[in-house]
């Protein structure tokens, strides 16, 4: 068994990839912080393919966050999908696909770059090589006499590629503009009496229609320049995108190949060109959304590819500045974690700097049209894999596309948390759409609520309410309670799964109070009280006063507040005091309590927030079931039984992943030996190099929060490369580092994500005592032993800590107060007396277990032992 793994991983290298368990070569040790060369220690992550890659989902990705595309090839030619991700086919209130997985979103328009030579392959053979460079965001690929470079810029919506055409007997390059979908084609007066502000000029447009919902693919000329325009309609619903494309530095003709292509051919020729790829999506029914693409290529063709590339240089070498992690270990495991690390970084920059964030299984690297498993709905489990690893990175623009969503939609989520719970504050389900939830008619949501709250038997559901939910899509947090629907006879079949209103993700409240946790966290982070006022504390008292007046949340006879009939994440379903939901509100609503403190508001409130807290049913540990013994070790479980499905009596770790109440820092020993006693419970065998850690799992950062470096030691490498693979779910790593877990068309890079996040938490962690209290900053919590690392990442408390760690010797450790005030350290020698040094000057002597000094903007502060010199 160990032969056939040791040989799945490395069987890229002999395949010619260079990804996955292939870059181990490199440079050995880490670079002290201050001597780093970014470019070096960046290009690590670098991919390289020697060969042309055999699927489309291999290919390289390029995007600047709004817009982007896999770039891959054929023999002959250079291929694209340009996606973006703020193109939405339907919204919240579709009524047209009640079948699972068939919504789409983020496809514009498929691209061909053609350089068909008589018969001989250009990208194939000893001359082929793509590599993406992470360091200046370049993608290259080298063919025979043809060379391709291809960035996408980040000031605008433009991806450009310059080809260097050095072919003895030039022949044209067609660049091939194609529709996504072309089932069916309509012609005026054909179903059109329903759609306003809209009309059908020339052959050269498709509809599709899905009950009523249409999507119209149009082709266009303009003075030279190829264009491609969606619109998706229904209802009052519209959204639409455009990709226009223009080829400068060479002649060029436009025409339409087919009925669902159009041509831009460049001469033939010796020497270089460019061909600029401009996008736009618009919610405008009146803008003319081909206007706002080219306009984008207007921009463009004025700084041509080398202003562009400066431009991206610029850009990326910023980004890159602002924080790094680099590793090593003898048997290269910590080189080749790095290299995933910091590829991830690459790929959110990518993808998520656009109005709303990258969704999950696809993000900006769709392939194969609109096909996608999951739909088109977020699913909050897996984009946290996104977000949960981004915080200490100091890159928080990367997570705006995800605060701008829920926050520029919280008014329909007070609404849900009213109409569906008949609670105050605010509900972000686990699945919703981009623009939040529907309103639903009143007497839908009173039935709604007697259903769901268990008021009412499940068989007494009126017509009208199973009628309602017929044509929506069952995938959604609201209805998710449908099993797989069918036509029957000519009716449409919805079953339920058989426990009543329940379903995997029908009666999950704890999203919110993650997503709220990440709110506070920005704030810690930056300092910014602005952004916690306008943004964060709406949010977080929102979650705290769902909970405290959710219904079924009620003081018992013991004094305590338990909550019933109500999910433990998506495994069990309809259960009491469900540990997730103990734990958030055991962690939120001290958060609650201080950030009215910083903002000195609902003074009013405080004591019934405390009441709340402090009366809070217990986390539910294993000495509450029949099978215990006073022998066993108490551990955490799923829930008190019994439940309506799953297993509440299997132990969970949720309560030292989220909300600050198990971490380095906590200063309460019963937490901690729970959250251990759980993790052997888990793990009765212990963690191996053999051990499976799953994409979605995130007991990774629970090791490193418990201080396991050990076990982490095999679980972040073992979960970047999917070990073992698993050939049903789609596990395996693809040249491009990502995977296709979560199913065809649905390309994803969940598991780097959550690695990232354990890392982190090795390297760094910031945290209070308890949940509400000061932060405290721990150096190597976690990194194992053979693991040498150096790297530059932000604190809570806005401070930039710099450290490095060599045969488990730290140098000193710097720190850079972005904002100043008080910080706190654990001390990094324990035991030992410390310098601190202002400005590279000696201020003063520092001991004590915990030490704390007060810092100015501006300044930098280096601590090292007593006596010893600090870096120059």
């Amino acid at each position: 068994m160990k032969k056939k793994i040791l040989l799945l991983l490395f069987i890229s290298a002999a395949s010619g990839y260079g990804f996955a368990s292939d870059p181990y070569s490199g440079d050995p040790g880490v670079s002290a912080p201050d001597n780093l060369d970014y470019r070096k220690l960046v290009s690590h992550a670098d991919l390289n393919y020697n060969k042309p890659v055999s699927r489309s989902e291999a290919g390289m990705p390029v995007g600047n966050g709004r817009m982007g595309s896999l770039v891959w090839t054929r023999p002959t030619s250079l291929k694209m999908q340009i996606n973006r991700v703020d193109v939405f086919a339907m919204n919240s209130s579709t009524k047209s696909f009640p079948v699972r997985n068939t919504d789409y979103a983020s496809g514009c328009a498929y691209v061909d770059v053609n350089m068909v030579d008589y018969g001989k392959d250009i990208f194939a053979g000893e001359n082929f090589h793509q590599h993406l460079g992470l360091y200046d965001g370049v993608m290259t690929a080298n063919g025979k006499d043809i060379t391709a470079r291809v960035i996408a810029w980040h000031e605008r919506d433009v991806m450009a590629i310059e080809i260097i055409d050095q072919r003895k007997q030039p022949v044209p390059v067609n660049v091939d503009l194609r529709m996504l979908r072309y089932l069916m084609q309509f012609f005026p007066g054909e179903n059109f009496n329903r759609r306003k502000n809209f009309e059908l000029s020339s052959k050269h447009a498709v509809m599709v229609q899905t009950d009523g919902h249409t999507a119209t693919s149009r082709l266009d000329i303009r003075d030279g320049r190829i264009i491609l325009t969606q619109q998706f309609r229904e209802d009052d619903f519209y959204n639409a995108s455009a990709v226009a494309i223009s080829i400068v530095g060479r002649a060029s003709m436009a025409r339409y190949f087919n009925e669902h292509t159009v041509r831009l051919s460049a001469a033939p020729g010796l020497g270089r060109f460019i061909i600029l790829i401009g996008s736009a999506s618009s919610f405008d029914p009146e803008q003319d959304v081909a206007s706002l693409a080219l306009k984008e290529l207007d921009a463009a063709e004025v700084e041509g590819f080398d202003g562009l590339l400066a431009s991206n240089k610029t850009w990326w070498h910023e980004f890159w500045s602002r924080s790094f992690v680099d590793l090593h270990s003898e048997d290269g495991v910590a080189d080749y974690v790095e290299q995933n690390y910091t590829y991830f970084q690459y790929v959110m920059a990518s993808s998520s700097r656009g109005a709303y964030p990258p969704r999950f299984g696809g993000m900006l690297w769709y392939t194969t049209g609109d096909m996608r498993e999951w739909g088109s709905q977020y699913w909050w489990h897996n984009q946290s894999c996104l977000y949960n690893a981004l915080p200490p990175t100091n890159r928080f623009e990367l997570m705006e596309p995800m605060f701008s969503m829920y926050s520029t939609h919280f008014d329909s989520y007070t609404r849900a948390a009213s109409q569906q719970w008949g609670s105050k504050g605010v509900w972000i389900p686990e699945t919703t759409w981009f623009n939040g939830l529907e309103e639903l008619p009143e007497d839908i949501a009173a039935e709604m609520r007697d259903l769901y709250l268990v008021r009412k038997p499940w068989e007494e559901r009126s017509k009208r309410f199973i009628s309602y939910f017929e044509p929506k899509l069952k995938h959604n947090s609201r209805l998710n309670w449908a099993d797989h629907s069918r036509w029957e006879n000519g009716h449409w079949i919805m079953p339920d799964k058989g426990v009543g209103s329940f379903g995997h993700v029908n009666h999950i409240l704890s999203s919110t109070a993650k997503i709220a946790y990440l709110y506070w966290l920005r704030y810690e982070y930056t300092l910014d009280k602005d952004w916690l006022k306008e943004y964060a504390y709406p949010m977080i008292k929102g979650t705290v006063e769902f909970y405290r007046n959710f219904p079924n949340l009620k003081k018992a006879s013991d004094g305590k507040y338990h909550i019933n009939h109500i999910n433990n994440g998506e495994p069990v379903w309809d259960v009491q005091d469900p540990v997730k939901e103990i734990a958030a509100m055991r962690g939120m609503t001290p958060i609650l309590i201080r950030a009215s403190e910083i903002l000195n508001t609902d003074g009013e409130m405080r004591p019934v927030w405390r009441e709340f807290a402090e009366n809070l049913a217990a986390l539910p540990t294993s000495d509450i079931l029949s099978t215990w013994h006073e022998e066993a070790p108490r551990y955490w479980i799923r829930g008190v039984p019994p439940a309506g499905y799953g297993n509440p009596e299997r132990p969970s770790l949720a309560p030292a992943l989220f909300y600050d109440l198990c971490t380095a820092g906590t200063e309460n020993e019963e937490m901690t030996r729970l959250a251990n006693a759980t993790f052997r419970a888990i793990y009765p065998q212990g963690i191996s190099e053999h051990t499976t850690v799953s994409t979605l799992t995130q007991i990774p950062i629970v090791a490193a929060h418990l201080g396991r470096a050990d076990d982490l030691k095999h679980m972040i490498p073992n979960q970047m490369k999917c070990l073992p693979p698993d050939e049903f779910f789609g596990d395996w790593v693809l040249p491009n580092r990502m995977t296709l877990t979560s199913g065809p068309g649905a390309l994803t890079i969940e598991r780097t994500g959550n690695a990232s996040a354990a890392l982190n938490a090795a390297l760094l962690q910031s945290v209070p005592p308890a949940p509400g209290k000061d932060a405290v900053i721990y150096l190597f919590p976690a990194l194992p032993d053979e693991w040498d690392a150096s790297y530059k990442l932000l604190a809570r408390g806005a401070f930039l800590v710099s450290t490095s760690i060599k045969k488990g010797n730290i140098a000193y450790v710097k720190i850079e107060p972005l904002e100043g005030g008080e910080c706190r350290l654990s001390n990094p020698w324990p035991g030992k007396a410390l310098d601190l040094y202002r400005d590279n000057i000696i201020a003063e002597d520092l001991s004590g277990k915990v030490v704390n000094f007060s810092t100015k903007q501006g300044e930098i502060v280096t601590i090292v032992p007593s006596g010893s010199k600090p870096p120059k």
